[in-house]
């Protein structure tokens, strides 16, 4: 096997730890430019298909209790899922579009092995609480997005790191605030999980930025198309209550554009 049918590997196979050892040999390959000159793309399924319960948004269990084991884990094992599709997400931004640099490749093989870690940092504490990845529905809007764009790198850019993920940024410290005051006796654990999350979860968002913004200077773009393909998505005109003013800038958004966002100042 070569880099591409690794990384087509890593895409459907569903054990973690498998996810890990393709995505180091792919790194090798990646590495040692053993590149396939031309590889097919397939029209993948989600890789969590086959053990979790995929059911419409609307049927997802209510995350409020956050001082029981059962309340905990929801809240857990919504954002497992969300670490989990992660790094299909990852991958398949390298899989998808195999004309880019070798350093957009390299950038995104280094954040799905970040979400892989993240995901066992959050799936440890489920564990530990009696639960597993799985014991909960979930739903495919992240790999759904990601479908809808496979065929352009510039609105995959613009749609997963710089509208889903940089979203997760507003969401983490709202998060963070509920847990902390919570009664529940892991609550320290989520808690510095959720900080190392945030952290990294930063510098992809800037990753995207970056390649957004390398896509837009090829092609000759204006970086304001990005609020055109929001629209395109029906995304621009979501509820922003709480925009991370900071955590943004940090990942690249100017002030103009989070202004346009809907922040008030």
């Amino acid at each position: 096997m070569k880099f591409y049918a690794f990384l087509e590997r890593i895409l459907n196979v569903f054990d973690i730890d498998e996810k890990e050892r393709l995505l180091e040999r792919a790194f090798y390959c990646l590495q040692k430019n053993d590149l396939e000159e031309s590889f097919p793309l397939k029209v993948l399924s989600p890789s969590y298909a086959s053990f979790c319960e995929v059911v419409d948004p609307r049927r997802l269990p209510l995350r409020k209790d956050f001082d029981s084991n059962e309340g905990m884990a929801k809240l857990l094992h919504a954002i497992a899922h969300i670490e989990y599709s992660a790094i299909d997400l990852a991958v398949d931004a390298v899989y998808r579009f195999q004309d880019m640099p070798f350093s957009y490749k390299f950038d995104w093989l280094e954040v799905a092995k970040e979400e892989i870690r993240h995901f066992k940092f959050i799936n440890e504490i489920l564990n530990d609480l009696g639960y597993k990845y799985g014991d909960f529905p979930v739903h495919t809007g992240l790999m759904d997005a990601a479908f809808h764009t496979s065929s352009d790198v510039l609105e995959r850019m613009a749609v997963i790191p710089r509208y889903y993920e940089a979203s997760g940024l507003d969401v983490n410290p709202q998060i963070m605030r509920k847990v902390k005051s919570s009664k529940h006796p892991l609550k320290n654990r989520v808690l510095k999980a959720l900080d190392i999350i945030y952290k990294e979860e930063i510098s992809h968002v800037y990753k995207g930025d970056k390649w957004f913004k390398y896509v837009c200077e090829k092609r000759g773009l204006s970086k304001n198309i990005y609020f055109e393909i929001l629209k395109k998505y029906s995304l621009l005109n979501k509820n922003r209550p709480h925009l991370n003013i900071e955590g943004r800038k940090m990942a690249g958004f100017s002030c103009d554009e989070i202004l346009k966002l809907g922040a008030k100042e």
